[in-house]
């Protein structure tokens, strides 16, 4: 018998379900990485990113990417709620003027220069402009170390309390600035 949750979760994967609108690599210095003149077209957007920062040493192994949309820069229009764990300890945080999101790798020691990354961001609703917008993030990263607070997964919500529609995100690097070869990807997602 199949699994209800893989039988849903295929259906996402419909060939044209998702369609690719733009991305962006940094060449390594950027603080932020935008996408602009974001089409009202579909039901919900999908950001897949590999990041990491240029930070000279080691930091806990979490890079906290800060989301700002349409160039709204209040902190108070933004909430989040975070669950993280790391193989031996488990968080979970929340704020309502807060909006980072995500999780990533510091440079760390030349052994981990390749080292990224990795995240999903879901906006739901982007197009209304009628409700708030709702944001959710999984993501993780792993030095290749077996220091805990170097292995991260994080599942994260986001509330941007605007009923403007989003036609554009920046996504500002909370630490120093992005290394060569982060890369961030912007789909949109069909409605049913």
């Amino acid at each position: 018998m199949p699994i209800p949750g893989i039988i849903a979760s295929s259906r996402l994967a419909i060939t044209g379900a998702f369609e690719s609108i733009a991305s962006v690599t940094a060449s390594g210095g950027e603080t932020t990485l935008t996408f602009a003149s974001i089409p009202s077209t579909y039901q919900a957007l999908q950001i897949r990113g590999i990041y990491r920062d240029s930070r000279t040493a080691s930091s806990g192994g979490q890079l906290s990417l800060i989301l700002r949309f349409n160039n709204d820069t209040t902190d108070a229009n933004y909430a989040a709620h975070t669950l993280q764990g790391n193989g031996s300890t488990a968080t979970a945080s929340g704020s309502t003027s807060y909006p980072y999101i995500g999780t990533g790798v510091s440079t760390g020691p030349s052994s981990q220069t390749t080292t990224y990354g990795v995240n999903i961001i879901d906006i739901q609703d982007y197009a209304s402009t009628s409700r708030y917008k709702t944001i959710r993030s999984f993501s993780g990263s792993n030095q290749n170390s077996t220091v805990d607070s170097e292995q991260v997964i994080k599942l994260e919500s986001m509330l941007w309390q605007s009923t403007s529609a989003i036609n554009e995100i920046d996504i500002n690097c909370l630490y120093v600035s992005f290394a060569a070869g982060t890369t961030f990807a912007l789909y949109g997602i069909k409605g049913a």
